[in-house]
């Protein structure tokens, strides 16, 4: 009786502490955001392209998950060289997509849920047939001349060596204007030019737009992109033994250089300040910036984020990798952070492992043994929202989707198209979502045609397959994530290291109220663990059993982990 009474009043501090804790951060803090790669989500008119309204039809879906809330991706008027990261026009909703009171009504029934509305925002270049760029080029005296990066050739050649992420110069002769002018991605997305306040001036009013229309917050496409050196100095050429900018495949030519003048300028993050300034007019409103191609990309991500007058927060490519996942990794990736964010300080970095631009984590580091896949992808599922800070998970991901192999006379994206057969591309992760596995294009669309051909093995792992399976890997998700939502230690706790060998990664999570040791077993092997007598039995574990456990006489005692096997202990008071 005593026992019970005891458990009793811990669990009542613990949803005391737990409340009293969020009231005093903001609702993005901690939280669990769902990326919408809106052409392959769900199609609501049968064009064979997802849409607004098809977002708006899967809403109960994306509630049950549970999640917080959603990124989703451009939306705006685009000529689709780039799949709307080339804008026309910022205040307008591409037809594909449907119309602003489309908009307007996702925005409504998605408060209704409770759940957050992100949306992308790609502010460093335009489409090359935005009017502003149309005026710009069209001579070098128009109220727009400066609008963009222009330069006069150099001794008859290109105004320096810069290079494009996505393949050659990164510079296009434009013979109305008789000047090159610059683009970091395709030509089709020329630079904007961020040094004229009138630039930055008119890419506020955007932002006051879509705050006027109740958007929660933006995702800021490239943002250490908004600066370049004026000076257009060259990059120096990268040493062999370097390490190659973050997220950038070495086979890229990019990855030959240092990027320190076409992007990461120091003035790039006072830029940062007017941004801040105009979300700090709409309260509870966010900034979450997209680190690209940096050389020490958790330095920069924090310098990012620190302090008022920054943004929100910002994410990289940490944990974006090809290479295998294992405890040295993750445990690397800790480690950095705790270089550049002190345990007392507030600032979170969003962690993610998938978007729209990199093959799907499940395929990327799936084990040997494909017996063990099962295993393998819950602990992806748990993984991620246990180290600290913001988490942002792919569509699909909780249904284990894997990576489309497209072939190059399907390839949509100009990226892998440019470096085929070196690269696959990002269409793999692109394909659309199944919703019912006995429908045409697995109810996605209705569609003879969709954007991207659905995968074929996608039929097992629809929704609807998974919804009545209490063991399927959607059910797994929606009862981790809403268990995580409710630790304080997860949600809002500090995070170190304890130990990351080959097979073994453990950290602990701790906040006044709550101390866990998290412990996952990264390999294909069975492996033991010591667990400290501090620490009681696993609150949560990816087991329906006991584990087998070596008691050592003294209160602690060594445990053994199955093959991708994870569990979370409770220190005891």
């Amino acid at each position: 009786m005593v026992g019970i009474v005891a458990y009793f009043v811990y669990f009542l501090g613990k949803l005391y502490f737990m409340v009293s804790i969020q009231e005093q951060y903001p609702w993005w803090y901690g939280c669990v955001m769902y990326e919408i790669y809106i052409r392959s989500f769900h199609d609501s008119n049968g064009d064979g392209i997802g849409d607004l309204k098809g977002i708006t039809q899967k809403l109960d879906y994306l509630a049950s998950l549970p999640i917080d809330a959603l990124w989703i991706t451009p939306f705006f008027q685009s000529p689709m060289e780039d799949f709307g990261y080339d804008v026309s026009d910022y205040c307008a909703v591409d037809p594909r997509f449907g119309t602003i009171e489309d908009f307007e009504e996702l925005i409504e029934k998605a408060h209704s849920r409770n759940l957050k509305i992100v949306i992308d925002q790609v502010w460093s270049h335009t489409s090359s047939i935005h009017p502003w760029f149309v005026e710009s080029s069209s001579s070098r005296n128009n109220p727009k001349a400066d609008w963009y990066v222009w330069s006069d050739s150099k001794k008859g050649r290109k105004p320096n060596e810069w290079l494009s992420i996505f393949g050659g110069t990164a510079w296009k002769w434009h013979p109305d204007r008789e000047q090159y002018y610059l683009h970091n991605f395709l030509e089709h997305q020329p630079d904007l030019n961020w040094h004229n306040p009138d630039v930055v001036r008119e890419i506020m009013f955007v932002a006051e737009f879509w705050l006027e229309k109740g958007v929660d917050g933006f995702r800021l496409d490239a943002c250490n992109y908004y600066m370049h050196d004026p000076r257009l100095t060259d990059n120096p050429q990268r040493t062999e033994g370097m390490p190659n900018p973050d997220g950038v495949d070495p086979l890229n030519p990019y990855s030959k250089y240092i990027h320190l003048h076409n992007n990461n300028q120091v003035k790039n993050i006072k830029s940062l300040r007017r941004i801040r300034k105009t979300l700090d007019k709409y309260p509870g409103t966010i900034a979450m910036g997209e680190i690209v191609a940096a050389e020490d990309p958790m330095e920069q991500t924090v310098e990012y984020i620190r302090g008022d007058r920054r943004l929100h927060t910002a994410y990289n490519s940490a944990l974006l990798v090809n290479e295998k996942i294992t405890p040295e990794l993750v445990g690397e990736a800790i480690e950095d952070l705790s270089l550049y964010l002190e345990a007392d300080e507030q600032e979170m970095i969003c962690l993610t492992t998938s978007t729209h631009d990199f093959p799907r984590a499940k395929s990327r580091w799936e084990p040997n043994d494909k017996t063990l896949i099962p295993q393998f992808e819950k602990q992806l599922i748990a993984l991620l929202p246990s180290l600290r800070g913001l988490v942002c998970f792919y569509q699909g991901e909780e249904l284990g989707l894997t990576e489309t192999k497209v072939s190059i006379d399907k390839m949509k994206d100009p990226y892998g198209i440019y470096f085929y057969p070196y690269f696959a591309g990002r269409d793999g992760c692109r394909t659309p979502m199944p919703w019912k596995p006995d429908q045409k294009n697995f109810g996605f669309s209705d569609s003879d045609e969709t954007w991207l051909a659905i995968d074929e093995s996608y039929q097992s792992l629809a929704v609807s397959s998974q919804e009545d399976d209490p063991d399927s890997l959607l059910n797994f998700f929606r009862f981790f994530v809403k268990w995580r939502n409710r630790q304080p230690a997860l949600k809002y706790g500090s995070i170190e290291l304890v130990e990351a060998n080959n097979e073994m990664l453990s950290f602990l999570r701790r906040t006044p109220m709550q101390e866990l040791l998290c412990v996952f077993n990264m390999s294909e092997t069975t492996c033991s663990y010591l667990v400290s007598f501090r620490y009681g039995k696993p609150i949560i574990s990816s087991e329906s059993k006991a584990f087998p456990t070596t008691n050592l006489g003294n209160g602690d005692r060594t445990i053994e982990f199955n093959p991708f096997a994870f569990a979370f202990f409770e220190r005891e008071s």
